[in-house]
């Protein structure tokens, strides 16, 4: 079995054309990852996740340590045996609901103590267990537990905290049992802060990752200030890792994201927006709960390869949606995570090329020349 690494296929500017080999295969870059919180990708099957062109999911650690246990996984052979899904699975380690159950959480420097969203109960989250319980989880990427702390924070808390995730890092660097293909991933923090980024990019370095993740943005800042923290944070992480950026996002935000040299994302919004009657389409968004849709022919987009699009027409997934048939969710899903993917792809073929700009161009102008609904929120997922 080899080992874990980034390898660098070509550039364009900034941006990075690559592979990630692992120890459950390979994963082209830039990639996207749907989310998967609790061991599913809510809506699908994991045979029609991977026909989007899907090849790495992410998993939850906070989720499923309450549910079912990382010891029931173990015992059941690993989560990739138990959601039939043996490519690659990426654990975020908890931090995010640091901040998302800040209500059900006390935080010190040992750890997270959370009171369970579920039952009630008490769990310690300490850096340890957290790598503790994603080994128990077989994940191919682990990642650090940290504290994602919010926006607006006052300078001074936002740099204790980050200096904490710092000292937590080195915690879960020492608790990771280095195998063949298996990887680690540092999370660099800091808030919108330059200085504060540069400082954590420089100790995740001297710690050393297999990868290292920004995380801490899409929090609330704007869309021009991540950009901003990512132009400011990308320098300073080494070329010769993944680059991960945690919780984003939007397509125009993952267009610009790897312009800027990102090769990883997650985000629930393709899957959480198809429960919610929304489809992402080359000119911005389709809210099917619309009347407008009611009596349109058309399908989505007659260039999609989804069976949304193959088979049915927008009246019909707006009488699903306002109907709140269960087929709804499951073919707007696909059709969004057919989208996110297709954008990847459509990424790594302009930076192989050198023409992401011109790509970039293009899809910004199918955007603004877009007759679609305005895009709405949905209520965000714990």
């Amino acid at each position: 079995m080899s080992g874990f690494r980034y390898e660098s296929i070509a550039t364009d500017g900034a941006a990075r054309r690559g592979r990630l080999h692992t120890a459950h295969g390979t994963v082209e870059t830039p990639a996207f990852m749907p989310v998967g919180t609790a061991g599913t990708v809510k809506a699908m099957l994991p045979d029609h996740v991977r026909s989007t062109g899907a090849e790495i999911v992410l998993g939850n650690t906070y989720h499923l340590m309450l549910r079912p246990g990382a010891d029931r996984v173990q015992r059941l052979g690993g989560l990739h045996k138990f959601m039939n899904w043996p490519g690659p699975i990426l654990t975020d380690s908890g931090g995010y609901q640091v901040m998302s159950l800040s209500s059900l959480r006390k935080l010190t420097e040992q750890g997270v103590t959370f009171q369970s969203h579920i039952d009630g109960s008490k769990h310690m989250l300490t850096p340890e267990r957290a790598v503790e319980i994603q080994h128990q989880l077989d994940s191919t990427i682990s990642m650090c537990l940290d504290e994602c702390a919010p926006h607006p924070i006052e300078p001074e808390l936002g740099r204790k905290s980050m200096e904490m995730s710092m000292r937590w890092a080195e915690r879960c660097r020492a608790a990771f049992r280095d195998r063949p293909g298996y990887a680690l991933f540092g999370i660099v923090q800091g808030g919108i802060d330059r200085q504060m980024r540069g400082e954590s990019a420089g100790a995740l370095k001297r710690i050393g990752f297999d990868g290292y993740a920004i995380g801490g943005l899409a929090v609330g800042e704007g869309t021009g200030l991540m950009l901003e923290t990512i132009d400011a944070t990308v320098p300073h992480l080494p070329a010769d890792r993944p680059r991960y950026l945690m919780g984003v996002g939007r397509p125009d935000e993952l267009v610009e994201a790897v312009r800027r040299g990102i090769d990883m994302f997650d985000c629930v919004m393709p899957t959480r927006s198809g429960r919610t009657g929304q489809a992402f389409v080359p000119g911005g968004v389709v809210n099917l709960r619309n009347a407008r849709h009611a009596d349109d022919a058309r399908p989505l987009d007659p260039a999609c390869p989804c069976p949304a699009c193959r088979g049915y027409s927008r009246a019909y997934l707006h009488h699903l949606t306002k109907s709140k048939e269960m087929l709804g969710p499951v073919l707007l899903t696909w059709h969004n995570l057919q989208f996110y993917q297709d954008l990847m792809a459509g990424l790594r073929q302009a930076i192989a090329g050198g023409s992401l700009a011109q790509f970039a161009a293009g899809f910004h102008a199918a955007r603004r020349a877009g007759d679609q609904d305005a895009e709405t929120d949905a209520e965000e997922e714990t």
